[in-house]
C-alpha cells in the first residue's frame, strides 16, 4: 500500500521509540533486561498508534525484547485496516507449526520481525542499579560519559559506537531493500538502537548523535523519495 505526493510514489518509514518500561519508571539501567511497559508506557504505545493510524504499515520490523514488542502491537492494534501484525517466527518449532493456509488470513496479517541487533545498548554491570544511586557512588560526569559518549563503554557493557555496528549493517541488509522495494516500515526499537538508524538516514557525526534525544512514543518520520530520505515538515 503506497500514498501518492504530488504525483510522486512516496514510502514511509516510521521510526518508534518504546513506551515508558516499567524500569524507566524506577529510574533503572535497563539494556537487555527484558521487563515489560509500565502502565504510562502502554498508554503511549496506544497513543502512538492512534496518530499512526492513517499512514500505511506493510512490515513491522521489533528488537527481541518484549517493551518493544508490547509497544509494537499495542500501537498496531488500533489501526482502522483491522489487520493482524502477526510475529514470524524463523526457526524451530513457531516456525514449522505457524504456518497460515489461509489465504484471506494472509491477506489480512502484517509480518513483524524481531531482531536483537535492533535492541537496546547492554549495558552491562550497570543493568538493575539506579540511575540516581549510581551518580552519587561513581560522579555524575563518569556516568554521563557511560551514557553519552559515543565510543566509552560501561563496566562490561557496550558503548553506542557498539551499538551502531549491529544495528546499521541489519538496516543496510533487512530493512532499507523492502523500504527500496516500496513497503512502508515501522520499526519500533529503543533509544540507541533508533539512535543509530537516526545517524544513519540523516548521516549525522558521532558528536551529533550522542545529542539526539529521542522521545518515548513519540513516533519520527521520514519518506523515502527518489532514492533519499526525506523528514516531512509536518507532524503526524
Amino acid at each position: 500500500m503506497l500514498y501518492i505526493t504530488k504525483g510522486a510514489v512516496v514510502t514511509t518509514l516510521i521510526l518508534l521509540r518504546h513506551g515508558e518500561s516499567m524500569w524507566n519508571k524506577k529510574n533503572l539501567f535497563t539494556g537487555w533486561v527484558d521487563v515489560p511497559l509500565s502502565e504510562k508506557g502502554i498508554q503511549e504505545a496506544l497513543g502512538a498508534g492512534h496518530r499512526l493510524c492513517q499512514l500505511p504499515i506493510d512490515i513491522v520490523y521489533c528488537s527481541t525484547l518484549v517493551r518493544s514488542i508490547m509497544t509494537a502491537m499495542l500501537a498496531m492494534a488500533v489501526r482502522p485496516d483491522g489487520k493482524t501484525p502477526v510475529i514470524m517466527h524463523e526457526k524451530g518449532k513457531l516456525n514449522r507449526w505457524g504456518e497460515i493456509y489461509s489465504e484471506a488470513a494472509l491477506k489480512g496479517m502484517i509480518p513483524v520481525y524481531c531482531a536483537s541487533e535492533l535492541n537496546e545498548r547492554m549495558y552491562g554491570k550497570l543493568q538493575g542499579l539506579n540511575k540516581r544511586e549510581t551518580m552519587d557512588a561513581y560522579g555524575e560526569e563518569q556516568v554521563k560519559l557511560w551514557r553519552r559518549s559515543f565510543r566509552t563503554r560501561p563496566p562490561s557493557g557496550e558503548s553506542l559506537e557498539m551499538t551502531t555496528k549491529r544495528t546499521i549493517p541489519y538496516f543496510e541488509k533487512e530493512i532499507l531493500p523492502k523500504i527500496q522495494e516500496n513497503k512502508n516500515v515501522l520499526i519500533s526499537a529503543h533509544g540507541n538502537s533508533l539512535r543509530a538508524c537516526v545517524k544513519y538516514i540523516e548521516n549525522l557525526s558521532d558528536d551529533e548523535v550522542v545529542t539526539l534525544e529521542i522521545a518515548t512514543g513519540d513516533p519520527i518520520v521520514y519518506e523515502w523519495l527518489q532514492g533519499k530520505f526525506i523528514k516531512p515538515k509536518r507532524r503526524i
